[in-house]
Order: structure tokens, then sequence, then C-alpha cells
């Protein structure tokens, strides 16, 4: 992004950061009489981030052009650089923050879950209570497993989509996102098998072509693919607006058209819930448009800012996680007391305001 872009999106004007006492990154004048504009902490601390961290960041949709801005701290609608700039937040840590950033319920739940300890490596009575919130929002999750992000429950739940239905191969579609795991990193091939091909070096040919990739929309290539590979097919994947890329809403009749085939034909039906859960509707795009898939995946707005995720469905499919059934899945913060404390607070805001 250029820097310029960055600046003139909701920055506080010049005089008002003055002001504030933070203009270090203005234009000085030089001993020339001709402008120059001093380095900004953030430039300085992506040069350094460069040597100890790949690329200066985290995470590579955080880097922009020249150099990323370095937050210091960030209230509702706004965050503040290092350099004492201040932004309106259009992103919102990519759809993680619904109610902004550190809203005063959030943070007292946390507050008050992180006195009492912030992990414990044992079940807690909020589990309980977090997995029946979620059911009784989004019906369709009969039971719940609760992870640590959206790339961790699609891939738990296509693992268990693979062994529910004794099948390989899943279906997703073109542009839709899924997490950052090889099953779901795959473009569309060419030809009539749309056997996929890996968008990331470091998966390999034989997992790529277990993914099968669809246009968003097209009803008869989704037929035709369903049909022509029932019997090693264990799930179709799909975000029901397409967020990545858009977002791109279903054409009418769509995501009904892939309840009905996967049904006739035993595949799974997986709604990425991840950006439409809780946003389109309190239950979800499932609930706006009525359509009840097999399993759920849940991230970003569950956490009210804090590191979670969920996946869920019917019964008889996810008691096949062990130590039911065969299928393993686990983690050390799974469940974790802070962030189940926000998801939480979260959900029980959400749901009171959707009663007003």
């Amino acid at each position: 992004m250029d820097r310029r872009e960055t600046s003139d999106l909701g920055s506080v004007d010049s005089d008002q950061t003055s002001r504030s006492g933070h203009d270090n990154h203005l234009p000085r004048q030089g001993s020339s009489g001709m402008a120059t504009k001093l380095a900004s902490k953030s430039e300085h601390l992506y040069k350094r981030a460069r040597e100890l961290i790949p690329g200066g960041v985290n995470s590579p949709v955080r880097y922009y052009s020249p150099y990323p801005l370095f937050v210091a701290s960030a209230k509702g609608s706004r965050f503040r650089t290092v350099d004492g700039e201040e932004f309106l937040d259009y992103c919102m840590a990519y759809g993680a923050l619904l109610d902004g950033h550190a809203p005063e319920e959030i943070v007292e739940a946390v507050q008050m879950a992180l006195a009492r300890g912030s992990l414990y490596g044992q079940p807690t009575e909020m589990e309980v209570e977090l997995a029946s919130l979620i059911s009784s929002l989004v019906p369709s999750m009969e039971m719940v497993r609760l992870v640590n992000s959206g790339t961790e429950a699609t891939m738990h739940s296509l693992r268990l989509a693979r062994a529910f239905t004794g099948r390989q191969k899943i279906l997703k579609f073109e542009g839709g996102y899924h997490g950052a795991h090889d099953s779901v990193l795959v473009r569309a091939g060419s030809g009539a098998s749309s056997l996929g091909i890996p968008n990331s070096e470091g998966i390999t040919k034989n997992v790529a072509e277990d993914t099968l990739v669809a246009k968003f929309n097209d009803e008869g290539m989704s037929r035709r693919i369903i049909e022509d590979h029932t019997h090693e097919l264990a799930a179709v994947i799909v975000e029901p607006v397409m967020g990545n890329m858009g977002p791109v809403l279903p054409r009418p009749g769509f995501l009904e058209t892939l309840r009905k085939i996967t049904q006739e034909n035993g595949v799974i039906l997986i709604f990425d819930e991840v950006i439409t859960g809780f946003r389109v509707a309190l239950g979800g795009a499932q609930e706006y448009f009525g359509i009840r898939p097999d399993m759920t995946v849940l991230g970003k707005i569950l956490g009210g800012g804090l590191p979670i995720g969920a996946f869920g469905g019917r019964r008889e499919i996810m008691e096949k996680l062990a130590p039911l059934g065969g299928v393993y899945q686990a983690g050390t913060y799974s469940g974790n007391p802070v962030s189940v404390a926000a998801s939480l607070a979260t959900l029980q805001s959400l749901k009171r305001r959707a009663r007003q």
C-alpha cells in the first residue's frame, strides 16, 4: 500500500498531531532550508524486524510498501502508531473485531479470567458454557470442539469429514480462503479433471491432487464435479459469502443446490463461517440463507480479539473425534480460559443486542 494512501485514510491532521507532541514524523527544515523528513520509528522498527522476522512481519498480509505501520495502541475505531499518528481502522484485524478495539466488556472479562490463571491444561466450566451458547446460536452445531484459530478449525473439520465418509478428496471454490494449511492452499487446475495446483511452495502434488476446485456460483460445474467424484469426495467446503475475493454473494439457489447435491451423494457440506459467523446474522450466513450444513467452522469474531476457533456439526460426525472415536485432534491451548472468557463476553453481548 502506498504510504500516501495510508496517511490519507483517517489520519489526524498535522496540527492536531503536533499539538499532541508527536511531530517527529513531520517534514522539518534542514540547514539548506529544504524540507527533510526524519525517518519514522515504524521505519526503524521495520529495519530491525527484517533482521529477526522473515519479511519483517508475522503474517504476509501485514506488509505494505515501503514499510508497515507499527501500532502502539488502539481503542474503538482507531489505532495509534509508535510515531503518534492516529488512523481510522477500516481493517479491524481482517474482520476479527466486530465491536472495535478494546471494548470494555471484553477487556473486563479478560482481566477477570487472567487473574484466575492463564492456562490450566484441564477442562473448565466456561468451555461448557461457550459450547452451549454456540450451539444455541448456530443449531447445526450440535456438538462443538474449540481450537485456536480458523485455520485449525478448517484443518480438523476436513480430517473429520474424511474419516466419517472414508473418502479422500475435498471440493473447494476458486478464490475461497480456508486458512493456511496444505489441503486448502490450492487453486483450480486446467482440464476436465479439475485437479488442484499448489498455491504455495512446499505443498506436495499428492496433497494438491486431493483438492478439487469449482467456480463459486457455478451450479453446473459443482454438480458435475460432485457427481463425477461421488465415491472419493469426502466434503465440500465453502464460504457461504465469499470474503477473500469480494465479498461475493451466492446467487439465489446456489447454496440450496449445494445442500441438495451433497445430501444426495453422501458428501459432507462444511460452511466456513469464519468471516460470516455472527456478522451476516447472529446465527451466521446459514441462518440468513436458511441452509443447514453438516459442519460449521468459526473464528475471528468468535474471540473478540483473542485467538480462538471452533468447529462443530452433526452429533454422529463429531463423535468420531477422540477420545470417543479414532480421529485425533488436540491442542495445548485449545479452550484457553482467557480466550474462552473473551468469546463468552462477545457472544453474550451480541445476543443481548440482537434482542433489542
